[in-house]
């Protein structure tokens, strides 16, 4: 799966149903692009489009429960990976590592923030 195929599951994920021109600026990609790719997502039964009830022109691309498992299974290997990263690190290391935490979680606000962009 390429990183935006991720990427874009992970936003799905964390903010709900979007429209592809949303996840297009989103995630950084043309609108064709993001179209292709949903459609392929779409094929692999990870995503499915469905009509928002609040105007029915619009079409939202939302995560199936297959593409949300695939994120929780991914989130956990990232997770069981740095845990065995962080099992060969000193003292120290992990003592640094902890301090930094309050300005790393603030880092990935920022960044979530960033991404989502403006809500609606």
């Amino acid at each position: 799966m390429s990183l935006t195929s991720a990427a874009t599951l992970a936003t799905l994920d964390r903010t709900g149903p979007r429209r592809i021109t949303d996840l297009a600026a989103v995630e950084g990609v043309t609108q064709p692009a993001m179209t292709a790719l949903v459609r392929v997502m779409e094929e692999s039964g990870l995503v499915e489009r469905r009509g928002d009830a609040s105007d029915r022109r619009v079409t939202l691309v939302c995560l199936t429960e297959a593409g949300a498992s695939y994120v929780r299974t991914r989130r956990q290997a990232g997770v069981d990976a740095f845990e065995r990263l962080i099992g060969e690190l000193t003292a120290d290391e992990v003592e640094a590592l902890v301090a930094a935490l309050p300005a790393l979680t603030h880092l990935a606000e920022l960044e979530s923030q960033d991404r989502e962009g403006p809500k609606r």
